[in-house]
Formats: structure tokens, sequence, C-alpha cells
């Protein structure tokens, strides 16, 4: 076609109108192609073929891929075109809607750069490093590459602003396994949790995208003081759900009713006849607690308490002091232990008042001394 001819045909077009054309020639920094039902060749700058920054035209488009193209300039021979603007034109209807309606898509992240990620939506979508991961991420190289699902949190056409959030998704899908998870627990069950979070109070163990509580007085059978004494930061603990609250997304746990009770097997620990070291816990009027294992205590009635008469326990005994007793009886059902102390010191009577020969004696048989004692009463 001669230069006039081209000259006319390229007059035949107009800045914002739509054409259709085929790469011809990839160069680094611009893309040819020809106008489809037209022999006319157009120029796309580098810059008008992506809403991302690229470093060469081979990133974007390839020999022989046909685009939708927007004019942006009518020059002598030649049209300057634009396939950035049209692909933004239509992800803007798309993304309007996505963002109306909350809709969950999957993009990939095109580039990591100062303060976020970077997609490619046909305009360019942005994700603040606060808003990629719930948890604090300090390097984001590895997310190059990687697809991810987002949600789009804030659009703005007039300002080319589309903010997204891979957060927002991840978030919501903890909350479904929330509600799930708070309509399979069942007061009573016993499953496998791990310990989050440790507070004065107790501790926080995740049974499965949802947590609860195991109050201090539950993490064991014998007194806590703190509860890191009991438990550690991600521990595997076994727990007991105690109760279930939906409406305000309470679980109150128990480790303490999935551990064995400090009276299990108390009849071995304390067999009938066996001595112990314990320690008076309480006095009342009765007779005396003593505490022989960790959350044990029996009683020492008053009467098992001395061979002589008292009136009260406060006589002989004193809380918190260690004594040796003796038990009576072990009924691990009833959880009762009966102690004594009095058939300790009766052995130790027995032990200390053995009978002994006069001095005179010492050296004969007692047969001789009685004899020698009848002799005389003969006399």
């Amino acid at each position: 076609m001669s230069e006039e001819l081209n000259q006319v045909e390229v007059k035949t077009f107009e800045v914002g109108d739509k054409v259709t054309g085929q790469v011809t020639k990839v160069e680094e920094k611009q893309v040819l192609v020809n106008i489809q039902d037209s022999k006319l060749d157009g120029i796309i700058p580098i810059s008008e073929l992506s809403s991302l920054h690229i470093e060469k035209a081979s990133d974007a488009v390839a020999e022989g891929d046909e685009l939708e193209l927007e004019v942006l300039k009518v020059e002598e021979e030649a049209l300057i075109l634009s396939k950035r603007k049209v692909d933004a034109e239509k992800a803007w209807e798309s993304l309007e809607q996505k963002f109306q309606s909350g809709e969950v898509f999957e993009t990939e992240v095109k580039d990591v750069v100062k303060g976020g990620l970077v997609v490619d939506l046909g305009v360019r979508g942005f994700v603040p490093a606060s808003l990629v991961e719930s948890h604090f991420v300090e390097d984001f190289s590895d997310y190059k590459g990687r697809t991810l699902s987002f949600k789009i949190v804030e659009l703005d056409k007039e300002k080319n602003r589309v903010i997204l959030s891979h957060r927002a998704v991840v978030e919501e899908e903890k909350e479904k396994q929330k509600f799930n998870r708070l309509d399979e627990l069942k007061a009573g069950q016993v499953i496998e949790g791990t310990v989050q979070r440790i507070t004065d109070f107790g501790a926080f163990v995740d049974i499965g995208g949802i947590d609860g509580l195991v109050h201090i007085s539950q993490l064991s059978h014998e007194h806590v003081s703190k509860p890191t004494d009991v438990v550690q930061e991600g521990q595997k603990v076994q727990v007991k759900v105690l109760s279930v609250d939906r409406d305000n997304e309470r679980i109150s746990l128990s480790i303490k009713e999935t551990l064995p009770g400090p009276w299990a097997n108390i009849s071995e620990k304390a067999p009938k006849g066996s001595e112990l070291t314990g320690t008076v816990k309480r006095l009342v009027s009765y007779g005396a607690f003593v505490e022989v294992f960790p959350g044990v205590e029996g009683l020492v009635h008053i009467s098992q308490i001395a061979h002589k008469h008292i009136a009260t326990p406060h006589e002989v005994l004193k809380e918190g002091q260690e004594v040796k007793v003796k038990v009576l009886d072990a009924n691990e059902n009833d959880q009762r232990l009966s102690l004594s102390i009095k058939e300790l010191l009766e052995k130790e009577a027995e032990e200390t008042h053995d009978y002994e020969l006069p001095e005179e004696s010492k050296g004969f048989q007692l047969g001789e001394v009685i004899g020698d004692k009848l002799k005389n009463l003969g006399k």
C-alpha cells in the first residue's frame, strides 16, 4: 500500500477507538501489531502493555497473540495503541462486582515490594503486609509466584486504587471452622489439644481451630501456684470438655479430669496395716485430718490419737505437724482413709519397756533366780 493510502486509512481512526491486533514482532521496549481488517501497523509501547512494571515486552506478550487494544494516538502512518487501558476497563467492571459481592478469588503474586505484595488484575492490585496473613511475617520473598486467595477490601477507580486482603480470607475460614467446631463439641468429650497461651488464671488450649480455657483449678489434682509449673506453650495435652457456651464462644476444659485422681488405687498405695508419714492439715473436735499423699487426707479419730484420754486433738497435735500413722482402713469409692497415731505409739511403748532383769541376776538363768526365791519362801 502506498504511503498516501496509509495516511488516508490512518485518518479513519480516532483516539479512543477499540481495535484488534495481532502481534507481528516483539521488541525489547515495544510491540508491533497488525490491525485486523486493515493493512495498518500499530505500535504498543512497553508502558502500555501491562498495569504492572515489566522489564521487557516479552514478559507480557508473544508473537502471534491476538490483542484487544485502544487507540492512544494517530500518527501519519501508524497507530499508537494500549493494551493496558482495555485490560483495565474490563478489570474495573469485574472488580466492582467482586467488591460488592465480597467474592473470594485466586490470583498469582507477581511481585514483592516494600510494604506488601503486588498482583495483576488487569489493574495493579496491592496487598499491604498487614493484610497478607493473620500472623506476623518477617520476609515475604518466597511469596512471589505463589497463588493465594483474596478479597477486595478497598476499591477506588478514580485513584486507580485496589487493595486486597488474604488475611480476611484466612480469618473467615477460621470463623467457619470455629462455628463448626462449636457445634461438634459436647460436654464430657476427651480430646487432644495444644497449649496456646498461658495466663495467671489458667491456660488456653487450641482444640482444632478454637481455644478453650483450662482454669488454674482444673490443671492438676494438686494445688497449682502458677500454670507454668504444670504446662508450657506448644505442649500437647489431653483435655475433657466441661461446658460449651455457643452464644459467647466460651469453652471450659479440664486437664485434671483426664488424669488419675489422687484416690486412684489408694488400697494399693496405702494397704491396711501399712505405716505412712503425713502432715496434720486440719484439727476438728472429733479428730485430725492428715495428708498422706498430695490430695489424699485420712482421718485420725480422736480415740486413735493417744493412749491417754484427751478432750480435744489440740492437746497433743497442731496443724502443719509431721506425724507417723498406721492405716486402719482404705476405701477408694468413698474416698475415705482411717488412720491411727496411737497404734504406732503403742508399738513404740512396747519396744521401750522390755522386761529387764535385776542387776544382781545378770549372768544367771531366770529359772535359777526364781528357784532360789522359792527356796527362801519355803524356809
